[in-house]
């Protein structure tokens, strides 16, 4: 990262902090906003929040690692994650994930090489009783089928 872009950063976050406070409760929210700005959260950006709020690194790492709507490596533009909850196994997630590896030509936990697309499970969408189910980025979408799945990414292409 560059230093001009490092500078820039900092500014981001120590507005985020400024704005959403210095406790630790703010975390999650900070985290959250430098995700929706870069799709994930740099180290560099880590460092920063964890000096910014007080609290060691490795909290924020920990909060980061927990939560599978936050990455410390970069994703792609649209994240797809599979529901892989029993009831969606059940119902057909295996057809659905084989469909959409095949569509997108890579498999679950890698990115499109025009990083428009990463694909990988979640544990739990909160869809069991509209299973199987997919998101993609804030939408969910269920009831699928293969083609269904296939006609959703063409549709965000």
């Amino acid at each position: 990262m560059l230093l001009m872009e490092k500078n820039n950063l900092t500014e981001e976050i120590e507005a985020l902090v400024k704005f959403y406070g210095s406790n630790r409760s703010a975390l999650l929210t900070i985290l959250h906003e430098v995700q929706k700005k870069y799709r994930y959260v740099p180290d560099f950006a880590q460092q920063e929040i964890a000096r910014l709020l007080d609290i060691h690194p490795v909290e924020v790492y920990s909060v980061i690692s927990f939560y599978a709507f936050l990455n410390s490596t970069p994703k792609g533009k649209n994240i797809v994650r599979l529901c892989q909850t029993i009831t969606c196994e059940m119902h057909g997630k295996k057809e659905i994930a084989t469909a959409v590896e095949r569509e997108l030509g890579i498999k679950i936990g890698e990115t499109t090489k025009d990083n428009k697309f990463t694909v990988e499970y979640a544990n739990c969408l909160g869809m069991c009783d509209e299973g199987p189910a997919m998101a993609i980025n804030d939408r969910v979408f269920t009831h699928l089928t293969p083609e269904k799945a296939i006609n959703i990414l063409n549709e965000i292409r």
